[in-house]
C-alpha cells in the first residue's frame, strides 16, 4: 500500500488494502506489525476531538489514581462512532485466520466465529457486556505501565493501536514499548514509534514460539514511554469486551 489516502475511500478497503502477508509474517516474528496509513490527518483530529464529548464513553480512567501509570483513558459505550466501529469490523476477519493458527499452534481452543458481532455475542453470554474501545489522552510526563488487555476468560489474541497525532510534530517521546518474556532467559523489548494515521496490531497476551519442543506461548506485555512533550492520542481497537 502506497503512502497516498484517498479520504472517500471506504475504512473497510484501506483495511483490505494493507499488506496482510507481510503484517502476518512480522506478528509471527515479533507478536506486532506497523500497518500502512489508515486515516487522514483530518478524520485523526476528528476522533481525538471526541474525548471531550463524555456522552460518547461508559467510564473514564485517571490511569495514575489506579498505578496504571499516568495519563487519562475512556472506554466508549456500545453505540461507537463511525470511525471507531467500521475499522473494528474490518480488521476483525483479517486477523481471524491468524488467531486460529495461532491456537492451532498451541493446542487451544479457537472458539472465534466469523463474524465480529456473533462473536462479542458470545462474550456477552459470557458476562463480557461492556464495551473494551478506547481512546487514550497523554500529556507532559504521562506514560503507560507494561500490561495486558484481558477483561475476561474470553478474548480475542489481536488487538489495534492507532496513532492519532504526529510524533515529533504534534508531540514527542511515547513510544509504544513491547517487552517478550523468554524461557529461562531475560526478557526482550522492543519499541515502535506510532506514525499519525497508521496502526500497529500486535498479541493481546502471548505469541506461539517454536521451540526445540514443539511450540510454547511467549507471554508478552506492551505500554508506552514518558511523553516528554504536548498531548499524545490513540485509539485502540480491542475485539472482546470485559467483564
Amino acid at each position: 500500500m502506497t503512502d497516498t489516502l484517498h479520504p472517500a475511500a471506504p475504512l473497510s478497503d484501506r483495511v483490505a488494502g494493507q499488506s496482510w502477508d507481510t503484517l502476518a509474517d512480522s506478528l509471527d516474528a515479533y507478536g506486532s506489525a506497523l500497518t500502512g496509513p489508515l486515516l487522514t490527518p483530518a478524520e485523526c483530529h476528528a476522533l481525538t476531538t471526541l474525548f471531550d464529548e463524555p456522552g460518547l464513553f461508559r467510564t473514564t480512567v485517571d490511569m495514575a489514581r489506579h498505578r496504571f501509570g499516568s495519563g487519562t483513558y475512556r472506554y466508549f459505550t456500545h453505540d461507537l462512532p463511525g470511525q471507531v466501529s467500521e475499522p473494528r469490523e474490518a480488521f476483525y476477519p483479517r486477523l481471524l485466520p491468524l488467531a486460529r493458527a495461532w491456537a492451532g499452534r498451541l493446542g487451544k481452543p479457537a472458539p472465534w466465529p466469523d463474524g465480529l458481532a456473533e462473536w462479542v455475542a458470545m462474550c456477552h453470554e459470557a458476562g463480557q457486556g461492556k464495551s473494551a474501545q478506547i481512546l487514550l489522552r497523554y500529556g507532559p510526563g504521562d506514560w503507560n505501565a507494561l500490561h495486558r488487555d484481558i477483561f475476561g476468560d474470553l478474548l480475542f489474541p489481536l488487538q489495534v493501536v492507532v496513532g492519532l497525532d504526529a510524533p515529533g510534530v504534534d508531540y514527542t517521546g511515547g513510544e509504544f514499548l513491547m517487552t517478550e518474556q523468554r524461557p529461562r532467559a531475560q526478557s526482550r523489548g522492543s519499541s515502535t514509534t506510532l506514525p499519525q494515521g497508521h496502526g500497529l496490531v500486535f498479541t493481546t497476551r502471548d505469541r506461539p514460539v517454536r521451540g526445540v519442543r514443539g511450540w510454547s506461548a511467549g507471554p508478552m506485555r506492551h505500554g508506552v514511554s514518558t511523553v516528554r512533550s504536548a498531548q499524545r492520542h490513540t485509539l485502540g481497537l480491542v475485539f472482546h469486551d470485559a467483564a
